[in-house]
């Protein structure tokens, strides 16, 4: 991967400590913050805990909770004015990747848990979808540890 400035980076962001480092990362590597598309995917609950739901969200509402967070979220790190931010919804690895085709982007940056074991299984994981899918380099940073 060459290191010279990338003119579209994706940063597929889950509001974490980890989060906070990727979009630090990717503005490294770009000329321009507005070259960092921060990307929050927005993935609707698709079980019923204890077979009910306790309340319900409709799917334009979910997004807009998610939205209002990227906000929250953009304002309380100023280091990250000027970047560019949208929320997504469906399944976080394949949307990650969609987005990365549409903007024509060189590198995603992201962030990983580093789960293991039972937590993975259940969890899954977003990079591993997004390496099979991605339509650019990743760049998948470790785990603070």
């Amino acid at each position: 991967m060459s290191w010279i400035p990338k003119k579209i980076v994706v940063v597929p962001i889950d509001f974490s400590v980890s989060s906070d480092e990727a979009v630090r990362t990717a503005l490294q590597l770009t000329e321009s913050p507005r070259d960092v598309h921060v990307v929050h995917v927005a993935v609707m609950p698709d079980f019923v805990p204890y077979g009910e739901l306790l309340w319900s969200v409709e799917p334009d509402r979910w997004v807009d909770l998610a939205q209002k967070h990227m906000t929250g979220f953009l304002k309380s790190h100023p280091e990250f004015e000027g970047v560019t931010s949208v929320t997504l919804q469906g399944d976080a690895g394949t949307r990650v990747s969609e987005y990365a085709k549409e903007k024509g982007a060189d590198l995603i940056v992201m962030p990983s848990h580093g789960y293991h074991g039972i937590k993975r299984i259940l969890l899954g994981s977003v990079a591993e979808s997004v390496l099979r899918h991605a339509p650019c380099e990743v760049l998948v940073l470790r785990r603070p540890q």
